[in-house]
């Protein structure tokens, strides 16, 4: 069975920036068994109902602005998945989600920009569920254990979100070096703690419980990515922090597998 993956994928600028979270997701596809297919659940993709994306080809979406021109001419157009999308959403409609289909939509850059670097042959199919940040952290954990199956069918479930994302706090001449905040810290040892512990009732109530959370996470479609590939990996599932680092001093970009 394959693992569950939580990444933090930055800004667009991850993919072409020279930084550790890079080159560390540069290496994420051959620390992985190989996928059938990929499900991704992005931060960039924020409905109503989940969402798949059923498309026999996958077209880049620059849903983003202000950027270098090379952002911009760089494509990622792996197959899509339609009859995977279609299961999926039967799966979440067994457990109770309205869930639906997306015949048009491309992958937006929380689900390209990793998947440019771990897997940049783009030979392997890719469909994206969308979130729904105002209904919280169970509603996701809940959503990813609806997905679950999956998993024994070969499909890597990815979570693609940012581990802290206050971007209030980004302003030009911020160096990418700059030295964590304590804030940032703090929130972040109590979520790696309570992930390592697969502690999901905690992780659930983060949004009360973490220190700072409203702070690191204003709004939560950047987090809740996080809690799709947990529920997804199951209640007693086994952590492990692949990478951690932070970019600017608030933008914590750590990535997780889970197993079991």
């Amino acid at each position: 069975m394959l693992p569950t993956i939580f990444v933090s994928h930055g800004s667009p600028m991850t993919a072409i920036m020279d930084s550790p979270a890079r080159h560390f997701l540069a290496t994420l596809g051959g620390k992985l068994p190989r996928p059938r297919a990929i499900l991704v659940a992005s931060a960039h993709w924020d409905t109503d109902r989940p969402t798949l994306n059923a498309v026999s080809h996958n077209t880049t979406m620059h849903d983003f602005y202000g950027f270098p021109r090379a952002l911009y001419d760089l494509q990622y157009a792996p197959p899509g998945a339609p009859e995977l999308a279609a299961r999926a959403a039967m799966l979440l409609q067994k457990a109770g989600f309205s869930a639906g289909l997306d015949e048009t939509r491309g992958l937006d850059h929380g689900a390209w920009v990793p998947l440019l670097l771990a897997y940049p042959a783009a030979d392997i199919p890719v469909l994206q569920l969308s979130v729904q940040s105002r209904r919280g952290a169970a509603h996701h954990l809940a959503l990813g254990a609806a997905l679950r199956p999956l998993r024994d069918e070969g499909v890597l479930i990815m979570g693609s979100g940012s581990f802290t994302h206050d971007l209030r706090r980004f302003r030009g001449g911020v160096a990418l070096d700059a030295p964590e905040t304590p804030d940032v810290t703090a929130f972040a040892h109590w979520m790696d703690e309570k992930i390592l512990a697969a502690d999901l009732a905690s992780l659930a109530d983060y949004r009360r419980l973490a220190p700072h959370a409203a702070d690191e996470h204003p709004t939560e479609e950047h987090l809740v990515p996080l809690h799709v590939a947990l529920g997804a990996a199951g209640p007693s599932c086994h952590a492990e922090r692949l990478h951690s680092s932070v970019e600017f001093g608030f933008l914590r970009m750590d990535t997780y597998a889970f197993s079991g």
